[in-house]
C-alpha cells in the first residue's frame, strides 16, 4: 500500500567528524529512535522509514522495532537517498529527516504539512529557528536562512546573513537572524526535479544541498519553530541534551 506522506530518515555511518553518529545513546536509546518516535507520532504523516546503507544502523533500527530500507551507497546527499524510498515506497508528500537533528516535535511535522494539503502551490518547505546568540550566528554549523515577505527563503549561508555594515558587536540584538533546521518536505515531482538537477556550483561551495533548489528558481517556504533542537555536529555535541 502506498503512503500518501512518507517521512524518510536518511542515516550514514561513516562520519569523518562523528562515525556511527545516528547510533549515540541519549537517555539509554540511539539518537535515531527519539527522532524516530516523534516523527511516527505526528497524526498527518502516514509512514516512518529509515534509509541506510549500513547493515549496523539498519540492526539497531530493527531492534526498537522501526522500519528499514536499504539503500545505494552512492548517495551525495540525503535528499537523493530519501528519493531512492520513494520510488520504492511511493508518497504524495515526503519529508526528509535529518538524523542529526534532535528535538523536532510532532506538531513542527502537523504545521507544515496542514498547510502543503492545503496550498497546493508550495512545492519545497522547511523548518528555521532564532538565532539567540553572538556564537551560534558564527557557527558554520549553524546555516542561516534569510527569507522574503511571504515566507519563502532568499538564500542560505553557513555564515552570517545578511552582513550588518558598520556593525561589528550585538548584531543578534540588530537584526531577527533565523538558522535552517535539517528537515524538508517535498511534493513528490518536486523531489523528483530536485535529483534530476546536477549538484550546482553555489550548492558545491557551502555544502548546502538546498541551494541547488534556489538556484533552479524554486521556492522553499519557511516555518518558524520555538521548539528547542539540537544539531549533533560532533561527540561534544552530545553535553548540549543533558
Amino acid at each position: 500500500m502506498k503512503s500518501r506522506v512518507l517521512a524518510v530518515i536518511p542515516a550514514r555511518y561513516d562520519s569523518s567528524r562523528f562515525p556511527g553518529k545516528p547510533l549515540a545513546p541519549i537517555d539509554g536509546r540511539p539518537m535515531i529512535e527519539h527522532i524516530y518516535r516523534e516523527a511516527e507520532q505526528a497524526v498527518r504523516i502516514d509512514r516512518v522509514v529509515v534509509a541506510t546503507d549500513s547493515a549496523v544502523i539498519a540492526s539497531a533500527v530493527e531492534d526498537f522495532g522501526g522500519e528499514t530500507v536499504m539503500t545505494s551507497r552512492r548517495h551525495r546527499t540525503g535528499s537523493d537517498r530519501t528519493a531512492e524510498v520513494m520510488e520504492k515506497l511511493g508518497g504524495s508528500i515526503i519529508v526528509s529527516i535529518q538524523a542529526d537533528h534532535l528535538g523536532i516535535k510532532r506538531t513542527d511535522y502537523d504545521r507544515v504539512l496542514k498547510d502543503m494539503m492545503v496550498n497546493r502551490n508550495i512545492h519545497y518547505a522547511s523548518l528555521m529557528k532564532r538565532v539567540t546568540g553572538e556564537k551560534e550566528l558564527d557557527d558554520p554549523n549553524r546555516v542561516k536562512v534569510i527569507c522574503d515577505d511571504a515566507g519563502d527563503a532568499l538564500w542560505f549561508s553557513r555564515y552570517p546573513l545578511p552582513y550588518l555594515q558598520g556593525v561589528t558587536d550585538a548584531r543578534v540584538g540588530r537584526f531577527g537572524y533565523y538558522y535552517h533546521i535539517g528537515v524538508y518536505f517535498f511534493r513528490r515531482a518536486a523531489l523528483e526535479r530536485f535529483c534530476s538537477w546536477r549538484r550546482s556550483v553555489l550548492e558545491k561551495a557551502e555544502s548546502l544541498e538546498q541551494l541547488r533548489i534556489l538556484e533552479h528558481h524554486q521556492k522553499i517556504r519557511m516555518y518558524a519553530t520555538r521548539s528547542r533542537v539540537w544539531s549533533i555536529d560532533a561527540p561534544a555535541d552530545l553535553k548540549k541534551t543533558d
